[in-house]
């Protein structure tokens, strides 16, 4: 069994907006490591449900939050002007993780859009960190972003949900989600989102924060074409890439849900040990 928490963390410049936030910690023992999820775009933490429970039962106490303007949290919807601040909201997270667990080792996950901003976070606070998982990242180059800006007006194309997973409920519950944003891109987040990838390019590699990099070998949202070039220039010399043959975008919620799973508690697990002999 999962204890699930929430409540309202202060977001924003000043500390003047809102975001909503989410625990899960097991009943049943005392957890042995940290997991802090980054979800992605136009969706909310409460899509991880089952990441967060499985997390649980291997060990973990979890946290993750809505970013600005998505789900739950204050702000218009799925406009970022600046990833800067949505960096600044997960560290607010992370200091009230670690208010209650101080010594756990922490392992950051990112899926999507958020897992680009779990590599910023990375770089920014390398010492935080035990390791990174990156799950579908938009790392390096996002073509799609590049192809929508160069129109004059951004499309109102939402994103298909066939395109998430394998699984036909998952895109069900998606279209029926209410929390999630089914309109267009908008011009500000994609411009963005561009910049924040300039600035983990300039930054430099991960170091050695230990790094593990799953996709799906049919994700056509974020192509591994474009996360390869990203992982190139980013990673540090301790890189695991695993690609799921046929899994779509969310490999977190695709028919092998549990194998991606394991692989991800596999790595936390040795990024904990590996912490605590340090």
């Amino acid at each position: 069994m999962v204890n699930v928490r929430e409540w309202e963390l202060a977001g924003g410049s000043g500390g003047s907006e809102r975001r909503y936030a989410r625990a899960w910690a097991p009943q049943s023992a005392e957890p042995t490591w940290l997991a802090v999820l980054v979800h992605g775009y136009g969706e909310h933490i409460g899509r991880y449900e089952h990441t967060a429970g499985t997390l649980c039962t291997n060990g973990a106490a979890v946290y993750g939050l809505d970013h600005r303007g998505h789900g739950r949290s204050s702000g218009e919807r799925v406009l970022i002007e600046d990833f800067g601040g949505v960096v600044e909201d997960l560290h607010r997270l992370v200091t009230q993780a670690r208010t209650a667990y101080r010594t756990l080792p922490l392992v950051l996950v990112g899926h999507s859009m958020g897992g680009m901003i779990a590599a910023r976070y990375a770089q920014l606070h390398p010492g935080e960190l035990a390791g990174l998982a990156l799950s579908g990242p938009v790392l390096g180059r996002w073509s799609t972003a590049g192809a929508l800006l160069a129109e004059p007006e951004i499309p109102d194309v939402p994103v298909d949900p066939s395109t998430l997973s394998r699984d036909p409920q998952v895109g069900a519950d998606y279209a029926a989600d209410e929390l999630v944003w089914h309109g267009p891109f908008k011009r500000e987040l994609l411009e963005a989102l561009t910049a924040e990838l300039e600035r983990i390019r300039e930054h430099g590699r991960l170091g050695d924060t230990p790094l593990l990099w799953v996709h799906g070998s049919r994700d056509t949202l974020v192509p591994i074409a474009d996360t390869r070039v990203g992982i190139e220039e980013f990673a540090g010399e301790d890189l695991a890439v695993r690609i799921f043959p046929g899994a779509r975008h969310e490999v977190f919620n695709e028919i092998n849900r549990d194998e991606v799973l394991e692989e991800v508690v596999r790595f936390a697990r040795r990024c904990a040990a590996r912490a605590q002999s340090a």
